[in-house]
This record gives C-alpha cells, structure tokens and sequence, in this order.
C-alpha cells in the first residue's frame, strides 16, 4: 500500500506531464499524445480513488472490520 505522500507526489508528476502534453496537443492533433493523456486521466483518477481509500483506513479503520461489528450489533438488535 502507498503512502499518502507518495501517491500525492505521483498525482503531481502525472498532473505536470498531462499539461505537457495538453500544450503539445495544442499545436496540432497527434492520435498518440491524445491516448497519453487518456491513460494519464485514468491513472490520476485512480490515484485519488487510492487516497480517498486510504485517508478513509487511515481515519476509520479496516473496512472489514468496520463491515464485521455493525453486522454484529444488526444481530443484536434483531435478537433484543
């Protein structure tokens, strides 16, 4: 699992190449630098999905866990 400085390190490299690149695609369409920056959206999209992720375990806890007590307090409420 990253840490949330190596992926905010990561989003800023790939944020900097995509505006490269979005200044190159500027000067005239190039198939390759657009599917570069397709690719380089994804990424980006799933490293903030990754931090969100993380900060989330980080604040609250494993999800598993989490997921496991409230099934266990819905048992025993329905029990009472």
């Amino acid at each position: 699992m990253s840490t949330l400085q190596n992926i905010r390190d990561e989003i800023e490299q790939l944020s900097e190449r995509r505006v490269d690149l979005w200044h190159k695609l500027s000067e005239g369409r190039d198939p390759s630098v657009a599917a570069e920056i397709k690719d380089l959206d994804d990424r980006i999209a799933a490293l903030w999905d990754e931090q969100r992720q993380l900060r989330a375990t980080l604040r609250f806890g494993d999800r598993s866990r989490i997921v496991a007590r409230a099934r266990m307090e819905e048992r025993l409420e329905r029990a009472a």
